[in-house]
């Protein structure tokens, strides 16, 4: 049977436990810096090395996430952290940062690192890049289609992870700018606001506002638990469960669901889901569900723009409502305690059912078609439709689950009691065996120990990770044995196979010094222009960057898209801007600062991969950007070739959501404060533009800082 990894997400130690009694095959999780869920719970540095061993008792992977863009001021504690890691036999860490990437990979030869799906690879040279650089496994971009992760199983030696639960973003993960536009917080350092999930207005070419729903970012729930099989036929190795922010029952629940469903189909060729558990998590959370793009639903199918929220399960309907007392009539099971939202067109109130009546009596359950009532705190509309948002009985019954430890190593024990032998106790996880041995048994004086009695006590293993399958006991007649020394021979024995077990998942530590081969660059002071448009080139431009092919000749270069499916048809004799990892297959290019350079050993790996010119990323301060290069020319004693944009309209999101297939003629993105964001469609794909102008003051001091090009951009095509 092929081995298929269910990857489970924990942002708490409770969750963690509820991955592990989910059927986890491996959790991926944070700790407390360098994580994309900085506001999750994450791990201390002394849980981590719990959870580790932990998992590993059972045989489960634990991946740490630390994919986030890293500055020049961190590098010195994000390596020692990653040392920390597989000091600990962490079993892999996940990663966004490219420079970052390389120096793990030539300092820890031995770590495994994942390239996260903030790194935006979705065709196959960007697979071949990473694997280039010693990457065992990339998470495909959200909206990556089946045949192109296909080509990437088949044409690499990469392992493929795939998100097949969860929220999905708005954007392509890595190319969002949204909230660090409007504030401090970044996709790319883990504090995404969810600039996605609040209320938008979107106005059309003649000045209108043509949606009726407020969220029209907001996408839905990825499910894909009824298209498992499209998956597993093509060779995924991993399928990931997004989750951090969320609660130990839907770890619990979503790990089950898709650990139960992979395994009945490579069991069974055929799908087959457990209704009533999805039923439970539909309970717990859900935003409405979407086969997601990969799957290829359209841009209607992956939102739900009536509400960013938790939709709960419909159970039933308001058929009262006087006095702030309302009836309802239940169509499914509910009982005390559980979260009800109620909702009526643009209305809507939420309560905890903390008491209510049934035939006048109070009463701790309803069942379909019971009439209940109940006091609320406001007039509620008739007719108006009850949702249940928690459910007080799921949660208690996730909780013993997890408290119980359901989930048990399966062992074998023989045991010797022989006359003139030593005691033997052998146990087997059918991996290996471990065997320990005690003293000689006694004649018995009084009463012969029994079979029974010493099965009994070698059963009791409640308190460990293990559940005995089978007793194997050889015992001659009329020898005694004290019941504490069974217990100390099952004890020793246990200790002796957990050991085992967290050996068996260990790789060896080694650490090596980091190199690299890279050129020195003249310090030059020149300025570049991005436009579409003839009449905005001028002799102050030493280079100008077009999307426009009528405008490409000479020394005008064509910038690229973002997303681009192959580079099987670009002609790689010409230069060309590259903004993603799949134009480092070119021969000649100027990476555009959607690569997310925000340190030096990114730009030195970006040049020792043949990089004419690095862009630097627009999140930099000038101090930063100070540091950065500072660092470059004291390590290299080089000088570095760097690009800065210092003008631009900038471009907040690149979407495969696109406007155009639901709304006629969408100009505008409003926000809730009148602000107003120009879309722009291109290449089938919606982009997202800033409202206000992103302009460095001062520009010169950049040059005197060691950046060689300044360039502007102008977007004509929007206003």
């Amino acid at each position: 049977m092929k081995k298929l990894e269910v990857l489970a997400p924990a942002g708490s130690m409770e969750a963690f436990q509820a991955a592990i009694m989910g059927g986890a095959d491996a959790i991926y999780l944070a700790g407390k810096m360098f994580g994309a869920r900085a506001f999750a719970n994450n791990f201390t540095n002394e849980e981590l090395v719990y959870a580790i061993n932990y998992a590993h008792l059972y045989g489960v992977k634990v991946y740490v996430t630390c994919n986030i863009l890293i500055y020049e001021r961190e590098i010195k504690s994000f390596l020692e952290y990653i040392e920390f890691l597989h000091k600990n036999h962490v079993d892999a860490i996940i990663m966004q940062d490219l420079g970052m990437i390389d120096l793990v990979h030539k300092t820890f030869p031995n770590l495994e690192i994942h390239a996260s799906t903030q790194m935006h690879i979705h065709n196959l040279e960007g697979a071949k890049i990473i694997e280039q650089l010693g990457v065992k496994r990339v998470v495909v971009a959200r909206e990556t289609p089946l045949d192109i992760i296909k080509k990437i199983k088949e044409e690499t030696d990469l392992e493929v992870e795939v998100f097949v639960h969860g929220a999905l973003c708005a954007s392509y993960s890595g190319m969002c700018l949204f909230a660090r536009s409007i504030g401090p917080r970044s996709g790319n350092r883990g504090t995404c606001s969810g600039c996605c999930r609040l209320p938008y207005n979107i106005e059309n070419q003649k000045g209108k506002i043509i949606n009726q729903d407020k969220y029209p970012l907001s996408m839905k729930d990825l499910n894909t638990l009824n298209y498992l099989d499209k998956l597993i036929d093509i060779g995924i190795d991993s399928f990931k469960i997004e989750g951090r922010m969320k609660s130990p029952s839907y770890v619990y629940l979503t790990t089950k669901l898709y650990k139960e469903t992979s395994n009945y189909y490579l069991k069974h060729n055929k799908i087959k889901v457990n209704f009533k558990d999805l039923e439970k998590l539909e309970n717990v959370f859900n935003r409405e569900y979407t086969k997601g793009f990969m799957l290829n639903a359209n841009s209607k199918e992956v939102t739900n723009p009536k509400s960013p929220n938790h939709q709960g399960v419909r159970i039933g309907k308001v058929i009262k409502s006087s006095n702030k007392k309302i009836t309802i009539k239940l169509e499914k099971e509910i009982s005390i305690h559980d979260g009800l939202r109620i909702i009526n067109n643009n209305f809507e109130y939420g309560l905890i059912l903390n008491e209510f009546r049934k035939d006048e009596k109070l009463v701790h359950e309803g069942f379909p078609n019971d009439l209940i009532t109940l006091k609320v705190n406001k007039e509620i509309p008739l007719n108006s439709i009850v949702l249940r948002t928690s459910s007080f009985k799921i949660e208690e019954e996730i909780k013993n689950i997890v408290a119980n430890k359901v989930r048990r190593v399966p062992i074998t024990m023989s045991i010797d009691i022989l006359k003139n032998q030593k005691i033997t106790l052998k146990v087997n996880d059918l991996e290996d065996e471990v065997k320990v041995t005690s003293n000689y048994p006694d004649e018995a004086i009084n009463k012969a120990t029994t079979k029974d009695e010493i099965k009994s006590k070698l059963l009791k293993v409640q308190n460990t990770i293990y559940e005995v399958k089978d007793i194997q006991i050889n015992l001659d007649d009329n020898l005694f044995v004290p019941i504490s020394l069974i217990n100390n021979l099952k004890r020793e024995a246990l200790e002796l196979l957990d050991n085992k077990r967290l050996q068996r998942m260990e790789k060896e530590f080694k650490k090596s010094d980091y190199k690299i081969d890279i050129l020195n660059y003249k310090e030059d002071k020149g300025y570049t222009l991005f436009t579409n448009n003839q009449t905005d080139i001028n002799d102050k431009y030493k280079v100008i960057y077009t999307e426009n092919l009528n405008l490409v000749k000479n020394n005008i270069i064509r910038k690229l898209p973002k997303v681009i499916d192959t580079y099987q048809d670009i002609d790689k004799t010409k230069t060309y801007l590259v903004g993603e990892l799949g134009g480092l297959s070119l021969d000649n290019v100027i990476t555009d600062y959607s690569l997310n350079v925000t340190n030096s050993y990114t730009i030195a790996l970006l040049h020792s991969l043949g990089v004419k010119r690095v862009t630097l990323s627009l999140e930099l301060t000038k101090k930063e950007i100070e540091d950065l290069i500072t660092s470059y020319k004291e390590r290299y004693k080089k000088n570095p070739n760097l690009e800065l944009i210092v003008n631009t309209n900038m471009e907040l999101m690149v979407l495969k959501l696109n406007f155009k297939d639901i709304y006629p003629e969408p100009k505008y993105l409003i926000d809730r404060f009148k602000n107003k964001y120009p879309l722009v469609f291109k290449n089938n794909l919606m982009y997202i533009y800033d409202y206000k102008k992103y302009k460095l003051d001062n520009i010169n001091q950049y040059h005197e800082l060691g950046i060689n090009y300044l360039r502007d951009e102008f977007f004509n095509d929007i206003s």
